[in-house]
């Protein structure tokens, strides 16, 4: 997906001046609360027109106020999934879902809806009316919706806002999914950071109604490790664990990383803050955290005062987090031999 953007809109006191390249098949749109970014894809989609600027999606001409053109939504092929599902409620969860694919021309149809309901597991919904719905359900109905229209582009302007954690780690597999299996590009929007981790190949961070940096999720996490509530996260795909003492034993490269809040015979996903490490320089007598991994140093990175620790651990990666003056003192340098120390309660699993 190659999408060129050169706009102005002024709405009241609040003025939008974009002017980027954008390519990828994972792109995130990243920002505060009322700094531009859903206006910013309204401009793309269609549902508002720039005051001046063109817009073009992998050479298409969308708007172009000198040529005097301006696309409506639905020639755009831009398909949206919204905060709110707003499904029709009157409707089937298979109604629902074939809405756009009925609409779309017979040439554009690429996708086969078994298989897409097959992905998202919504064969037991289908008969259902949209009141006997989870949240969950409902934001995977829409976005099954969204995904058989057969659109060009999927714009997702946060959808996972209203749903809480347990749901939104729920969720984030079948929107990664969808668009890998059936190779649609997408703009993910929201102003979490976590979730741009776990979305999206490319950011724009977006304030003021400006793009002011194009990065990766993974420079922007590092780079607001100091600000961040729960600094930097780690995320750990880990299975087939072991119950020992109480304790889930999962297997991780070549360590082995006990946890407390694990789950059975299952795939899962595991979150850890670069907070809950701790640093020693030589091996501990004692300890009572049930992991203590060797580990070399392989970079480090400043974070407002914050020094980010790049760990290198039997062909596995953690990034902790130390003060400055703690790096001085235990003279960690790229390449230092060092002990990191995890509770079996700092890992957090999602979903």
């Amino acid at each position: 997906m190659k999408l060129h953007i050169d706009v102005e809109k002024k709405m009241g006191d609040f003025s939008l001046q974009v002017n980027a390249d954008i390519s990828g098949e994972r792109v995130g749109i990243f920002g505060q609360s009322g700094s531009g970014k859903s206006t910013l894809v309204h401009l793309v989609s269609g549902m508002l027109q720039p005051d001046s600027g063109e817009i073009f999606l992998d050479g298409d001409c969308l708007f172009s106020s000198r040529k005097g053109i301006n696309l409506s939504p639905e020639k755009r092929r831009i398909a949206l999934v919204f905060q709110h599902a707003m499904l029709f409620p009157h409707l089937s969860v298979k109604t629902n879902l074939f809405y756009g694919y009925k609409r779309c021309r017979a040439e554009n149809k690429r996708i086969r809806p078994e298989a897409l309901i097959d992905l998202l597991k919504l064969q037991p919904l289908l008969e259902r009316r949209v009141k006997h719905l989870s949240g969950g359900e409902k934001q995977r109905v829409a976005l099954g919706r969204a995904v058989l229209a057969n659109p060009r582009l999927l714009v997702m302007d946060e959808p996972l806002a209203a749903l809480d954690d347990t749901l939104r780690f729920q969720i984030i597999p079948y929107l990664v999914s969808a668009g890998e299996e059936f190779k649609v590009p997408y703009l993910f929007i929201s102003h979490s950071l976590t979730e741009m981790q776990l979305m999206t190949e490319t950011v724009l961070v977006v304030d003021k109604g400006r793009v002011v940096e194009e990065t990766t999720p993974e420079q922007l996490a590092r780079q607001r490790m100091a600000q961040s509530q729960n600094g930097y996260l780690n995320f750990l795909r880990l299975t087939a664990p072991l119950l020992q003492n109480g304790l889930f034993a999962y297997p991780w490269g070549e360590n082995t990383l006990f946890i407390s809040d694990g789950k059975a015979n299952t795939e899962s996903m595991f979150e850890l803050s670069s907070r809950e490490i701790i640093l020693f320089k030589r091996h501990p007598e004692a300890i009572s955290a049930r992991n203590l991994l060797d580990c070399t140093v392989t970079e480090m990175f400043d974070s407002d005062g914050r020094v980010g620790i790049v760990l290198a651990t039997h062909g596995e990666k953690l990034i902790a987090e130390i003060v400055r003056p703690a790096a001085e003192e235990l003279n960690i340098t790229t390449g230092s031999t060092l002990f990191a120390a995890i509770k079996a309660s700092s890992f957090r699993r999602l979903g």
